[in-house]
């Protein structure tokens, strides 16, 4: 590498999103470019958000972490492939998103100099994949589902109030089959809440994702046991030992992969391989990210264990004007996977220049 350069941007939600911790309305993130010697340009996304609501990490934390330690170290390493870049930052604690974002730009460039596509690179299998949806709280159900229905979409992810799930779902699924509904928990609920979440098992949804804690195996199995619909965990799975760990508790039937909250592609491989040998299915997740996260994901998911429509949405889910050109676009509820060198889209400078807040560079001498 000959330089990197990091991009903090402001971006509107097309409509603001609502979690159980609050709105969302503007996203704020981090965008890494790495550039070689023969001006070839990698590119990664840090997808932590503006407050530590998902997870620990925030874009400042992240921000500080790639530029007070992970770059300035970057020189000291020999590295040869994008899995170099996930061996050497083990010497730091957590910060997956910013590991993520770094690792993400080497994988980018490196699938170009190599004259592959990102999907090709990693072993993806698939030509298109497909899409899943997520409503937030806020979301008009009647409104969008039969429009999200028409569009292609195949599998409805909803945000739900802990207590009133029930009618939220049965009000889902006079649009959408149960069997392609889920409901995210996002670790609101606790051992109390156990013959509650037993109650919803009759209508035969296609996954509850993280009911419980993050970490809290133990609960989670003791709930699959007695339950036949999905357990799915997200935030519980920050590595490949934490997907180690729930499959051998039985802490789940189904694992979402996040690049970000895993550390990187490096991780997420991993994480896809020891599932499809245990014969658990997995699915993508999504971050709220720009089309260059966004691209990532959708390399990740060409893998063939991807058997689940992940939250790769089209670009104009969430975005007035995405930062990628071509954008990601939905076609009959399918994304077509590029098979352009690196991640396959190009990023539109001129745009991004609009939305940057701060700029960071650092040149490899």
């Amino acid at each position: 590498m000959r330089w990197i350069k990091l991009y903090r941007y402001e971006m509107e939600l097309v409509h603001p999103f609502r979690t159980h911790a609050g709105i969302v309305r503007m996203r704020e993130g981090i965008l890494v470019q790495v550039v070689d010697e023969h001006n070839r340009e990698g590119w990664g996304e840090g997808v932590a958000f503006t407050t530590p609501f998902y997870t620990h990490e925030t874009v400042q934390s992240s921000w500080d972490m790639l530029t007070e330690h992970f770059i300035p170290v970057l020189k000291q390493w020999n590295i040869q492939h994008p899995t170099d870049i996930a061996r050497h930052l083990t010497i730091f604690q957590g910060n997956q998103m910013a590991k993520a974002a770094m690792e993400a730009a080497v994988w980018d460039l490196y699938a170009k100099q190599q004259q592959k596509s990102l999907s090709k690179l990693i072993g993806g299998t698939k030509g298109e994949i497909a899409a899943g949806v997520v409503l937030g709280l806020q979301d008009d159900i009647e409104k969008l589902l039969p429009l999200y229905k028409e569009a292609g979409y195949r599998r409805f992810k909803l945000k739900v109030q802990k207590g009133k799930e029930r009618n939220r779902l049965e009000l889902a699924s006079r649009y959408v089959p149960t069997d392609e509904l889920m409901f995210d928990g996002n670790g609101a609920y606790d051992e109390q809440d156990m013959d509650h979440l037993l109650s919803l098992d009759d209508l035969g949804l296609m996954m509850i994702e993280q009911p419980f804690r993050p970490g809290d195996y133990y609960l989670h199995a003791q709930l699959q046991k007695r339950m036949k619909t999905p357990i799915c965990l997200d935030e519980s799975i920050e590595s490949y030992n934490d997907a180690d760990q729930a499959l051998r508790f039985q802490s789940c039937q189904v694992i979402n992969i996040k690049i970000g909250r895993v550390g990187g592609m490096t991780e997420a491989i991993r994480i896809h391989h020891l599932c499809a040998s245990k014969g658990v299915p997995v699915w993508c997740g999504g971050m709220l990210e720009t089309g260059i996260s966004r691209a990532h994901n959708i390399a990740l998911a060409s893998l063939s264990n991807f058997t689940i429509p992940g939250d790769i949405s089209a670009s104009n889910r969430y975005w007035h004007k995405d930062v990628i050109v071509p954008e990601v676009q939905l076609i009959k509820g399918m994304i077509h996977v590029p098979h352009r060198n690196g991640i396959g889209y190009d990023v539109n400078k001129a745009f991004l220049s609009t939305i940057t807040t701060d700029v960071y560079f650092h040149e490899f001498k």
